[in-house]
């Protein structure tokens, strides 16, 4: 596998992105496509870089951003700290999904300058705080984006102006959701509203409401880890990414 941490210029900053992908060889010689593996609110750090190795194995170019670059060029949340997990939350708020838009088309420009990397069809990942922004990218680079992931995504379907469930209409790719039957962030009414507004477009979305689950499943690091449910997101992501991206 090659790895690299790179600088991208967004216009806003310097965001500190971590790319991975096969080895170029006679009988692997790429482009792979390109994966935007967006991080969860606390932090890009290693959890998730194994995360977009592991995505990368199977023959993809991920790229993984801090996108909090624009308060501070590097974050993990200390969980027992409460001034860290504060900080957190008052990062997540200001991060919108037209600035990670912005941050989408920096990377893409990037992944396009480079042999190892293709752009004609692309996948999105985001967990978490990032779910609602993987659809938001979907419906942004309806041209491009292929396929867009959500695993217990928060405000997917809200009173706002920038709820992605109003711009499903605008997804041309696959789309798939994975929500937890236990989440703070998202309740059955919340993801109801968005398979209606899926099913009203005529959106090809795959929704999961994933039993006995709790929000965080999918990390084995936090207390609400499944195993069984962790795995089945995994089967899912290669799934469509196999069918949409391959």
């Amino acid at each position: 596998m090659f790895e690299t941490h790179v600088a991208l210029d967004t216009g806003d900053g310097e965001m500190s992105t971590f790319i991975v992908h096969p080895e170029i060889t006679v009988g692997r010689p790429g482009p792979f496509p390109t994966v935007l593996f967006l991080m969860d609110a606390p932090g890009k750090r290693d959890e998730l870089l194994d995360m977009a190795r592991r995505i990368a194995t199977v023959g993809y170019y991920v790229m993984l951003p801090n996108l909090y670059y624009r308060e501070t060029p590097g974050f993990t949340v200390l969980r027992d700290d409460p001034a860290s997990v504060e900080f957190m939350f008052a990062m997540m708020s200001r991060l919108t999904n037209a600035m990670v838009a912005s941050d989408a088309q920096a990377m893409l420009d990037h992944a396009e300058t480079e042999s190892a990397a293709s752009t004609e069809r692309v996948g999105t990942t985001g967990y978490c705080m990032t779910g609602p922004m993987a659809i938001w990218l979907a419906a942004e680079f309806p041209e491009t984006i292929a396929a867009a992931i959500s695993v217990h995504g928060v405000r997917l379907a809200v009173d706002a102006d920038d709820s992605p469930h109003r711009r499903v209409a605008d997804i041309k790719g696959e789309v798939l959701i994975l929500a937890a039957e236990f989440d703070d962030y998202v309740d059955r009414a919340h993801y109801d509203r968005l398979c209606a507004a899926f099913d009203e477009a005529g959106t090809n979305a795959q929704t999961h409401w994933l039993v006995g689950t709790h929000h965080g499943f999918v990390f084995p690091q936090r207390f609400a880890y499944d195993k069984h449910a962790a795995e089945r997101h995994w089967e899912l992501l290669h799934d469509l990414f196999d069918r949409q991206l391959s």
